[in-house]
C-alpha cells in the first residue's frame, strides 16, 4: 500500500454564515456583532473523511473553531486525532479560510483555501535527514440551496500536485442532500464524493486505479441543548479492508456552540 498517502487528508471545512444588515433605524442594542465565534467538540466512532478511516477504525476526538465577521469572511482551525503512523503521526490540525454568502437569492457560495497539517509527524529524509513534512494544500468551494424541503449542496475540491503528495494532484466532487423531519428534531442526510487523483480509495489500497466512490447515508438529532447525534452508513468503491475501506456505521456525539 502507498503508505505516503495511506493517512490521506481530512476535514471538516466549517463554512461561517454571512449576517443580515442591520437597518440604520435598528436599535443598537438590536444590532447584530461584527464577529460571531462558533465552534463544536465531537465523539465518533470512527473518523471517516471522503469513506476512508484515517483512525484505524477505532474511535477519535474532534473539535473546532471558527470566527465570522459580517461580511461572510471566515477563518477557523478543526483537528482530530488520527492513526496515521510515523509519516502522519497522532494529530490532523486542519486551518482554513474563505467567504460564504449569498451570490443570487437562495443560492449561497462558500469559497476558501485550506491546508491540512500534520505536527506529529516523525520521518526523515534517508539522504538528507531532513524532517519530512506531510502537510499540503486544498482550496474548495461549494453551492447550496433549498429545493423544497430538500437544503443540497454540491462541491468540489482541488489539491494541486504538491511533494506531500508525491508530486500528484487530486480532484474531489461531492454532492449533499438533507431533509428536515417535520415535527421532529431529526434531519436525514445523504451523500456522494467521487475522487480523481492520489487519495481515491482504490488507490490507496494499492490498485492503478485513481478513482472511486465513497457515499453515506444517515439521520442527526439535538437531543438535549447544544449536544446532537449522528448515525451514518457509509462505503466506498474498491477493496475492503477492516478499518480502513470497509463500508461501517459510524456513530458521533457533538457538542456546539
Amino acid at each position: 500500500m502507498n503508505m505516503s498517502v495511506r493517512g490521506a487528508i481530512a476535514a471538516t471545512l466549517l463554512a461561517g454564515t454571512a449576517l443580515a444588515a442591520t437597518p440604520a433605524f435598528a436599535d443598537e442594542a438590536d444590532a447584530p456583532a461584527e464577529i460571531t465565534i462558533s465552534g463544536n467538540v465531537a465523539l465518533t466512532t470512527d473518523y471517516r473523511f471522503r469513506g476512508v478511516s484515517l483512525s484505524g477504525g477505532d474511535p477519535a476526538i474532534q473539535g473546532g473553531i471558527t470566527v465570522t465577521h459580517e461580511t461572510g469572511l471566515y477563518v477557523g482551525t478543526w483537528s482530530s486525532s488520527i492513526r496515521g503512523g510515523d509519516y502522519y503521526g497522532e494529530q490532523e490540525l486542519d486551518l482554513f479560510g474563505g467567504w460564504s454568502g449569498e451570490v443570487t437569492p437562495g443560492l449561497t457560495l462558500d469559497a476558501g483555501l485550506l491546508i491540512y497539517v500534520y505536527p506529529g509527524n516523525e520521518p526523515r529524509d534517508l539522504v538528507t535527514g531532513d524532517k519530512i513534512h506531510a502537510n499540503y494544500w486544498e482550496p474548495y468551494a461549494s453551492l447550496s440551496g433549498d429545493i423544497g424541503p430538500v437544503s443540497a449542496k454540491i462541491g468540489v475540491a482541488y489539491a494541486w500536485d504538491q511533494k506531500s503528495l508525491g508530486n500528484q494532484d487530486n480532484l474531489y466532487l461531492y454532492s449533499n442532500l438533507d431533509v428536515a423531519v417535520p415535527n421532529t428534531p431529526v434531519t436525514v442526510s445523504a451523500h456522494v464524493g467521487y475522487t480523481d487523483g492520489v487519495l481515491a480509495p482504490e488507490y490507496l489500497n494499492g490498485l492503478n486505479d485513481q478513482t472511486g466512490w465513497d457515499w453515506s447515508i444517515g439521520a442527526s438529532a439535538t437531543v438535549y441543548g447544544p449536544l446532537s447525534v449522528g448515525v451514518s452508513y457509509i462505503g466506498v468503491t474498491g477493496p475492503s479492508v477492516n478499518g480502513f475501506t470497509d463500508d461501517t456505521v459510524v456513530g458521533t456525539l457533538t457538542a456546539s456552540f
